[in-house]
């Protein structure tokens, strides 16, 4: 982690938190966080985003309540600055869940969200290649093909997801996520991100729930899905995330991070991986931000 992605954080952290101490839904608090880490560039989201193997850069997005189950998301989507708000918008102006490819970009084009600033350089060269690296690519593309089915080639390009979880003074709780995908991903891979159940889920009677981490094995497992449905049982959410990780780890030698937050308040930022970059504020002294968590 960085300086910058260490303050980009914080700065995240004070923006959602201000909001629900100002009285505040939580899905507002949720989607403010995500803002800032989106259009900081710091990250792989939003105006972070990687470019996919053919040079541009599609993003998924989701953001759900828990009060009514209410839920929207959108994959593939292209020069916006924000995704998280166009997944809040297909949640609120449509009667859908979730909204993919060029569709879901002339979607937010229509209620003129904010898009990113054109693409630097080293985009615009990956776009306009020459014939023999144009080959070269095709080559890469068709051994990504053969590739697939191998998680640890996936595993070892993956990149940092950003997601929050809130809860607000009338017990609500919300959950987001936004990605630019994993590094050289074929062209019209989704992962777990914009999946409801598996990148993210919010329910008042069990918790909310925000995942990063290789989307192919927490698809697999329903992971967010998963732990919820413990968490409404009653289960600790860090014992509970641990041993949902552990389940991932063993069935599909996944891994991943995990935000867990209950419907009392409680919460567990956990992970199987190496480090996971995240943070908490209670709203006194100063957010609590590091890259590895027990």
């Amino acid at each position: 982690m960085t300086k910058a992605q260490r303050a980009c954080l914080a700065e995240a952290l004070v923006s959602g938190y201000d909001l629900l101490r100002r009285g505040a839904p939580s899905i507002d608090a949720v989607e403010a966080t995500i803002r800032v880490l989106e259009g900081s560039g710091l990250f792989n989201a939003g105006c972070g985003a990687r470019p996919q193997l053919d040079g541009t850069r599609r993003m998924d997005a989701s953001i759900m309540e828990g009060r009514d189950l209410r839920a929207g998301a959108v994959a593939g989507i292209e020069g916006v600055r924000y995704p998280v708000a166009a997944a809040r918008l297909v949640m609120e102006e449509t009667a859908h869940v979730l909204l993919v490819g060029p569709l879901a970009t002339h979607f937010a084009r229509h209620f003129k969200l904010d898009r990113q600033p054109s693409p630097g350089k080293r985009v615009q060269r990956t776009v306009s290649l020459p014939r023999a690296r144009l080959t070269g690519l095709q080559r890469k593309t068709r051994d990504l093909f053969a590739q697939m089915q191998k998680p640890s080639r996936l595993r070892r390009e993956a990149r940092e997801t950003v997601g929050a979880v809130a809860l607000d003074r009338d017990g609500t709780v919300a959950a987001g996520a936004s990605t630019g995908g994993i590094a050289l991903m074929l062209p019209g891979r989704v992962g777990d991100t914009p999946l409801i159940g598996c990148g993210v889920y919010a329910d008042n009677e069990a918790g909310a729930v925000s995942m990063t981490g290789l989307g192919e094995s927490i698809i697999r497992i329903a992971v967010a899905k998963e732990i919820a449905d413990r968490l409404a049982g009653g289960a600790n959410p860090a014992t509970t995330a641990r041993l949902v990780l552990a389940k991932l780890t063993k069935r599909v030698q996944g891994s991943a991070g995990a935000l867990v937050l209950s419907r009392d308040g409680r919460f567990a930022i956990t992970h199987n991986t190496a480090r996971m970059t995240a943070g908490y504020w209670s709203g006194t002294g100063r957010p609590v931000v590091a890259d590895r968590f027990p």
